[in-house]
This record gives structure tokens, sequence and C-alpha cells, in this order.
């Protein structure tokens, strides 16, 4: 036989059972044009376990796989199997074509099954199924107050990465009044702009063993890893060989190692379960010397939002395969910008990018008229990004300092905050401690983690 990815999750916390109702909702699903594959039957084979009172043994499961590799099989045949039973279902998604497209395929299947349909309502966000003997199923796209007032016994939460905690508070009750009731979460690892918290923190309660009568199921790789080792891809996606090819995923590769991580091989980035940053944390990542630079310098420039101060970084890539990142100075901007453009006419700076309304303009025109390289504005999804990369070099020890004194100050002071809708960085919680100082490291990390090494090996200087 060819070669296909791993049947059996990677990471899993499945309680122990003698009886599941899975076999017949894979014998229904199996009358479909296709069949289950190995790691969907046994999947749902634990995600229906029953107790000896013919209760769910999870009433609460989550699962996480990477993209198209079928995961919202599982819940059809969940969804199936409760049609047949009478039970009452409530289907949500983030996007309502996502909701859309799973009431059609699930209308086909019924046919398929042998149930029968009496309504079945295709309005778009109002989807619904009902069979002839009791069954019900509502599609609904996620809101604040979308399934207030109502009742199931079944609830699914798909794209399950961008459920929030104001979209749990209203759902998470609607299966309160079911004398067995459950709910299903599934989706892939929340990138740098996914909104939801509520998977990654069940994903956490579970793993710790502080989650009542749940589950979990998750192919992933352990940390950061290189997106050309053929043989994670097949470690993490259980369909590859069946319904993906190595050719597809070959094709996926781009600049972005870090989103090709999590939405091909798995990874949880733990920068969504991190509220600040600690000083063991900082002093882990303290060099004892000035390490070794090799290259050119890359300049990170951050413009408070208060309009008080802007702050200079610069990093540069160590012979020890490490970017080491230092604070150049913060400076009130009524003092002007040409400190700034001074140093970047006589520091060997291959790249430099500024961020921050309140002072770019002024500083690209400075730096025009000094003569010098003008830095490069970013956007606020590069700004989600940066912070992103500055997470993941932290948590994996490629980020170094030398312990500012003003800028630990900042960091073991600080808290997360929203940029933009969806994406995360710091704010300052000390009176005095000026976040720029650690934005505009964080810029200078960033700009030179993805700007390709120099390939002749010469020592950075400023």
């Amino acid at each position: 036989m060819d070669r296909v990815g791993r049947q059996s999750p990677t990471v899993s916390v499945i309680l122990p059972y003698k009886e599941t109702k899975g076999p017949e909702a894979i014998e229904l699903y199996n009358k479909s044009e296709k069949s289950a594959l190995e790691w969907q039957e046994a999947l749902t084979y634990d995600i229906m376990a029953v107790d000896d009172d013919g209760l769910w043994v999870h009433q609460k499961f989550g699962y996480s796989v990477p993209r198209r590799n079928g995961k919202s099989e599982m819940a059809l045949a969940r969804c199936i199997w409760g049609l047949k039973h009478q039970e009452r279902i409530l289907y949500t998604a983030h996007r309502a074509s996502t909701a859309h497209s799973i009431w059609e395929r699930l209308g086909r299947l019924c046919v398929k099954c042998g149930i029968r349909i009496v309504s079945s309502f295709r309005a778009f966000g109002k989807e619904h199924l009902y069979t002839d003997d009791g069954g019900v199923i509502e599609f609904r796209t996620r809101t604040s107050t979308g399934g207030l007032g109502e009742g199931f016994d079944l609830l699914i939460i798909d794209e399950a990465q961008e459920y929030t905690p104001e979209q749990e508070t209203a759902l998470k009750y609607v299966v309160t009044d079911s004398a067995n009731p459950q709910t299903i979460l599934f989706g892939t690892p929340p990138t740098a702009i996914s909104a939801g918290t509520v998977f990654p923190n069940l994903r956490k309660n579970i793993l710790q063993d502080d989650s009542y009568a749940s589950g979990w199921a998750e192919w992933s790789v352990p940390e950061q890893s290189n997106p050309h080792d053929v043989d994670l891809w097949y470690e993490t996606n259980p369909s590859l060989g069946y319904i993906l090819t190595e050719r597809t995923i070959r094709s996926e590769i781009g600049d972005d190692v870090v989103d090709f991580n999590i939405q091909r091989l798995g990874l949880w980035i733990k920068y969504n379960q991190r509220s600040a940053i600690s000083r063991n944390e900082w002093e882990a990542l303290q060099a004892d010397t000035m390490p070794k630079l090799k290259g050119k310098l890359f300049a990170g420039i951050k413009f408070g939002s208060d309009g008080q101060n802007v702050a200079l970084a610069v990093a540069a890539r160590t012979t020890d395969g490490k970017i080491f990142c230092e604070v150049i100075g913060c400076r009130p901007m009524r003092t002007g910008v040409q400190w700034i453009t001074d140093f970047l006419g006589h520091a060997d700076i291959r790249k430099a990018v500024v961020d921050g309304k309140a002072g770019t303009d002024v500083l690209i025109d400075a730096a025009k008229e000094a003569g010098v390289k003008r830095p490069d504005t970013v956007t606020v999804p590069e700004v989600i990004k940066a912070n992103t990369i500055f997470d993941i070099g932290m948590e994996q020890g490629t980020f170094q300092h030398m312990a500012q004194s003003a800028v630990t100050q900042v960091v073991t002071n600080c808290d997360r905050r929203k940029i933009g809708t969806s994406g995360l960085g710091y704010k300052s919680i000390k009176d005095g401690a000026d976040i720029v100082l650690l934005d505009c490291m964080i810029l200078a990390y960033w700009i030179c983690s993805e700007t390709k090494a120099d390939k002749k090996k010469q020592h950075a200087s400023y």
C-alpha cells in the first residue's frame, strides 16, 4: 500500500469506555458516496462513547486537524445519527458559507441514508433540516446572541479557532435542558489573526486534566518545524495519501513558515495562552556576554500612540543562529527625529521599518532630506505578524538581549492588548514605562527574521 498519514492522534485525552454509538453512525455515513477513513472512524467512536447508563462519556469533545483533511466528516456522521435518533442539533460556524455548505451536504447524506426530511429551509444564515420523526438540525453563523432562548441536545462548533468567549456565553447553555447533552468543537490551531480563545483554553484545560467529562484529539508538531520535512507531513495529516497529496502540500510552502506550521503541521503557538512576559522568561533570554554578530543591522522604530515618545532598536543575527536585539534610544517626540536619521545614516543598516501614525510621515520626510534610506512603513497585519514572530522567538529561545534596565522594567510590567480587530500585542501596566521600548524591539526582531541572511558573513556594527 502507498504511504498514508498517521491514523492516530499525536496528542489525545480519551476517557475510558466500553461501549460507543460510533459504529452505527459510521454505518449510516458510509451509505453516502464515500466511506470514512480509519482515523475518522476511530475518532467518531471516541466522540460517541457512552457509559453504562447510555450517557455520553465525553459531554464535551474537541479536536484539531490541519486543513483539508476532512475534519468535518466526524461531525456529519454524528449529525446523521442524531437526526435518526430524534435529537435537536445546533450546528454553528464562523462563516455563513461554511454553515450553508454543511447544510447542503447533510441534506444529500440524509437522502442516501434513508432519513426522510419533511422540511428543508435554505435561507442563508437560517438553514434547517427537520425529519419526519422529530429530528431537528438548525444551522447558524455565530454571534454574541445566537441561540439564546433555544434548547438543543447537541451543539457543534465548527471553525472553533474563531469561537470567542462572548459567543460561548450565548451558546453554551443551549444544551443545559437536554437529558444527554453533548458539545463538539473542531477546527485548526489559532493563527495570529484568529479571534477565538475558547478553543485553545479548552485544549489547555483538558491536557492539564482540568476539565470535567471532556475529550481531546489533535494531529500536531510540538514546536516550529521545517516545512520541507515530508515525514512531518505524514505525521500531522491523517488524510495524506487518501484525499491529500504531497504535490498539494509542497505547493503550499511559501515565505510564511509560521503559517505553514500552524495550518498544515498543526502547531499550537503558546502566545495565545500567555497574558504577559514574566521576569524569569525575560531573564532566560539574556546573553551572558555580548554575542558575536554577523551581517548587517535591522532597525525598528516605534512612535507611541499617545504622541509622547519615539524609540529605536536594532537587531542582528548572531554567529550561533540567534537574533540579538538592543534598544538604541527612546526620546520625547518634541525633541525631533534627527537623532534617528543620524543613526540610520552612520550605522550599517540593511533595512528599517517604522510604525506609529504620530510621527511616521515626519521621519520619512526627515530621512529624505538627510539623504538616508527611508524606513518602510508597516501595515496592521504586519504588526500582528511581527508580534507573533517575536513571541515564537521568545518561546523557542532564538531571541536574545542584554537586559537593558529600562527595557526590562517595561517588559516585566506588560499585559496583552488587541491590535486591529483580532491581533495581539503588548501594553504597559506600569506608570512611566513606555511600551514603545518593547514595540521597537519587536519590529527589529521581525524584520531581521523575515529577511534572508547576507551571503557574505561580515560582522555587524553600530
